[in-house]
């Protein structure tokens, strides 16, 4: 093999359906990652393939600057869906795209350079982004990054109060830390960030990467809040694995973005299978149900393990299970025994986003499971 350093599991995928993944040997697998939440409506979905059928029969690409029936679409939906407000969206290949992107139209819009971002936050890869991340393990061979950054503790107003003034471009922030370990924040955290940076000039950013397209329950995370931010980036489940981002952005942003530009920006075949994705979960209210079926897999977890693990929580189906011991253990135990995917979420977070369209069944084959390798407390 001369693929690159990655850490390959010993498992390899050859199909998938719904939530199920198929290996080589035709062994079944529960994927309760959905391949860290990129496909929201599961593996292989009609509608979704068929939208990218129908566009491979017309056009396959062309740049940006012009119109595409397809990248409208998407240009419309999400406007319709975004927070009241947001009407305005950039196209890009990624989560990490996305959020490079609002730092730097919030740096543009506002004239200031300060980004004031969390502890236990992960924004992105890339170099603007990977500065506003907060472990150094991810940040320390590419250093020095772009400078003017500061954290904060997550779910701190008083030091968020503290660190934003007149020199602040942007607050970032994800309203459920995913990679830091599952982590909700409180409404107050979101209040004060949406108060501070009015009262400074600033733009609030909302990484939805991970928490939108249902995820937590509602289209975007922001809507149980109520706090509407200046710019919203999206990524992972927008194109139900089809790569793609998108930075939502209010008028004032957009109208001093900078020049900012992508050329695979918006191609019509990821374009369309965004616009099928967006539309089915809205369509057929995947969040609702993501809500329901979320809340009985945490109920289920708390009733049948309780003391046995440290905590669990989250919202919709973005779960964390905190566990007494490391869980990269657990996570092989789950695949090896179980035939159930998971994910890990720092060193004893066990992370489970599933296709939001599991049902019960699932949640209690995960739960029996847990049971199994967690019951004794081992």
């Amino acid at each position: 093999m001369s693929g690159f350093i990655f850490n390959e599991k010993p498992i390899q995928i050859e199909s998938g359906d719904g939530p199920y993944l198929y290996d080589d040997g035709g062994n079944e697998f529960l994927d309760m990652g959905a391949s860290y939440a990129c496909v929201p409506l599961g593996h292989s979905h009609d509608a979704v393939d068929a939208a990218v059928r129908d566009q491979l029969d017309d056009l396959t690409y062309v740049q940006a600057s012009y119109p595409v029936e397809s990248r409208t679409a998407i240009y419309e939906l999400l406007a319709e869906t975004a927070p009241d407000g947001i009407d305005k969206t950039w196209l890009c290949n990624s989560g990490t795209e996305a959020n490079e992107a609002a730092l730097k139209f919030a740096r543009s819009a506002t004239g200031d350079s300060k980004i004031v971002a969390t502890m236990q936050g992960f924004h992105g890869r890339t170099m603007g982004s990977l500065a506003t991340t907060w472990k150094n393990k991810y940040k320390e061979p590419y250093e020095p990054l772009i400078g003017d950054v500061e954290f904060v503790p997550y779910n701190d107003p008083e030091a968020l109060g503290e660190a934003v003034d007149a020199d602040t471009a942007a607050v970032i922030v994800e309203p459920i830390q995913g990679e830091g370990g599952i982590n909700p924040a409180e409404k107050s955290f979101l209040e004060a960030a949406r108060e501070e940076t009015e009262a400074n000039d600033a733009a609030l950013i909302f990484d939805e990467v991970q928490t939108g397209m249902g995820r937590t329950g509602t289209l975007w995370a922001a809507e149980q809040s109520g706090v509407v931010p200046d710019i919203l980036t999206s990524a992972k489940g927008l194109g139900n694995g089809f790569p793609i981002g998108a930075t939502l952005c209010r008028d004032w942003i957009a109208e001093n973005y900078g020049s900012h530009a992508s050329t695979f920006s918006g191609g019509p075949v990821i374009s369309a299978a965004a616009e099928a994705t967006v539309s089915t979960i809205v369509d057929e209210e995947v969040p609702a149900h993501a809500a329901e079926v979320g809340s009985y897999l945490r109920e289920e977890i708390e009733a049948e393990l309780g003391d046995t693990v440290r905590d669990v929580r989250g919202e919709g189906l973005m779960v964390g299970v905190e566990v007494k011991r490391g869980s990269n253990r657990l996570l092989k135990q789950l695949a090896l025994n179980h035939g159930i995917l998971a994910l890990p979420a720092g060193r004893s977070v066990l992370r489970l986003l599933p296709p939001l369209t599991i049902e019960r069944e699932h949640a209690d084959q995960v739960v029996d499971a847990l049971v199994d390798e967690l019951g004794d407390g081992s």
